[in-house]
């Protein structure tokens, strides 16, 4: 299998007020198609691991692999780069701009990496949106839907540059249960039939019992991961 992402001896340190290990040891990979939950108490970690993986701190110890490139120690523009192009984010909140449309919203990313037409960005865009059956939401203004809606023209937005992980910040932790399915099953199709790999922190037993691989954190350590045990 291809291996999309792998952590290497994570260790990561806060410094103030006090020194304190925050994260210890920590190693794992992510293959091509595969959906992983990372799951723990509030506190150990989880959310700090994942601003490490998704490139935003690099003030870590070991190594991160990004699609076989080892991407530690690299310049914060090259970073920059393949987050906006490999790595796309779904997080608790939405975080769209309101005055903007639904199609302009999900061009941004795209706009940004800056290797596409307009004419092309906004294609894909639209497309996009087409597969996550909210089409007809393009010319809305963002504030003028629905928080389900909101949270799917998200993923759409995550996906304009064809990544090849998705990262979720407890992506259903907003979500009436109804939603929450529904971003299951996106994220679900995404990996069956796109070959996408999913890595989303959740608390959502049920949501992460329904992954491929749960990664389990205890006070700054994984103490189980079923994929080892597969």
């Amino acid at each position: 299998m291809i291996t999309v992402l792998e952590a290497k001896n994570i260790n990561k340190y806060f410094k103030k007020p006090v020194l304190f290990h925050v994260l210890k040891d920590i190693s794992f990979k992510i293959e091509e198609g595969e959906f992983t939950s990372i799951m723990g108490k509030s506190g150990c970690g989880k959310s700090t691991l994942l601003y490490i993986l998704s490139t935003m701190d690099t003030d870590y110890e070991g190594e991160l692999i990004l699609n076989d490139k080892l991407i530690t120690n690299r310049s914060r523009d090259y970073l920059s780069y393949i987050r906006n192009k490999y790595i796309g984010f779904v997080f608790q909140f939405h975080y769209l701009l309101a005055d903007f449309t639904v199609l302009e919203n999900v061009m941004l990313p795209a706009k940004k990496l800056a290797i596409k037409s307009l004419q092309e960005i906004e294609f894909d865009a639209y497309e996009k949106l087409r597969t996550l059956n909210i089409g007809h939401l393009a010319k809305k203004q963002a504030s003028c839907i629905s928080g389900g809606e909101k949270q799917r023209v998200a993923i759409a937005r995550a996906l304009i540059n064809n990544p090849t992980l998705i990262m979720g910040d407890e992506p259903t932790g907003n979500l009436d249960s109804y939603n929450s399915e529904n971003v299951f099953d996106i994220f679900k199709r995404l990996s069956l039939e796109e070959g996408l790999s999913l890595l989303v922190v959740t608390h959502d037993k049920d949501f992460a019992n329904r992954t491929d691989n749960i990664i389990m954190m205890e006070d700054g350590r994984i103490v189980t991961n079923s994929r080892q045990m597969i």
